[in-house]
């Protein structure tokens, strides 16, 4: 069995002409942290702080979101206010994405948790040195391309 790749935290997908600009459309169940801890995605350990977003995705999937970032990401379906547990939706906000061919491995940010990917998922940048791993099935289902001309950044 190959050795999975490591994908180095230097890397940055603008560069990568293999990677192409994606919007997510998706309605997710949160529940925001009263204490710190760690939950299992299917990628690995996702630690997390008081406060921050204890996210249910579409597909059944779990993931942990910093609380700055998550308020920047999603927005609450009315009659929600922000803050509260329940439903939202993610504001369709440009993100690179890369499919990897094989076993993989990267932090989520610098100094973070390291998660893995299988061949076949897609390697997500949000932000320079911020990356994530969406199945491919996941990925079939909630994301679109959009035009990389007016997002690609150079």
């Amino acid at each position: 069995m190959p050795t999975p790749t490591h994908i180095d935290a230097q890397l940055d997908l603008c560069a990568d002409p293999q990677a192409r600009s994606y919007v997510k459309n998706e309605v997710v169940k949160v529940k925001f942290a009263t204490a710190d801890g760690a939950i299992m995605s299917r990628e690995g350990t996702n630690t997390y702080h008081q406060g921050d977003a204890l996210i249910t995705g579409s597909t059944g999937d779990h993931w942990s979101v910093t609380r700055d970032r998550f308020d920047a990401k999603y927005t609450p379906i009315a009659p929600l206010q922000p803050g509260q547990d329940g439903e939202y939706r993610n504001i369709p906000l440009p993100v690179l994405a890369k499919q990897m061919h094989q076993d993989f491995s990267v932090a989520r940010a610098q100094d973070s948790d390291v998660i893995h990917g299988k061949a076949g998922d897609w390697l997500m940048q949000y932000a320079p040195g911020d990356y994530g791993i969406v199945e491919q099935a996941k990925f079939a289902k909630v994301y679109r391309a959009v035009d990389t001309d007016s997002t690609r950044k150079s």
